[in-house]
């Protein structure tokens, strides 16, 4: 499904109102989850968003392109979309600064893991000055509470 099932722009509102609403909602789930370095519990509802983001995108162009879609809407269901919008934008920027606080966490975690991979790597080993060669790199472990 890549569009709303509406027959009139009163009826589109509604649902992209509904639509928007979900969107957000997902959206602030997993921004609490980022936040709270649980990034891998919000996989089971990826699919939903990324599919309720499909239809919103393809919504939101339509409308763009046929300012008819949402024509005529009175002035209380019109607010209430402007309100759901709004608050879906709001829960998208949050989630964009989680993720990129993520993406430093985890891009300055690799780099560690590097680093010591590197450092480990150009360790001396052997006795005495004629018997060093390069060590093995040994085994680094990283778990989900870093």
């Amino acid at each position: 499904m890549s569009e709303l099932a509406a027959a009139t722009p009163a009826e589109r509102a509604e649902a992209l109102t509904k639509l928007t609403g979900r969107l957000a909602e997902l959206l602030d789930r997993e921004t609490a989850l980022f936040e709270a370095r649980k990034p891998h519990e919000a996989a089971p509802f990826q699919k939903e968003k990324t599919r309720l983001a499909s239809i919103y995108r393809a919504e939101t162009q339509r409308a763009a392109a046929d300012p008819s879609r949402l024509a005529g809407l009175d002035k209380g269901l019109k607010a209430r979309l402007q309100d759901g919008t709004r608050r879906f934008e709001r829960a998208l920027e949050r989630n964009g600064a989680a993720v990129e606080a993520l993406k430093t966490l985890t891009e300055g975690l690799v780099k560690a893991l590097a680093d010591e991979a590197a450092r480990q790597a150009q360790a001396k080993a052997g006795y005495g000055p004629g018997a060093a060669r390069p060590a093995q790199i040994g085994a680094l472990a990283c778990n989900q509470t870093a």
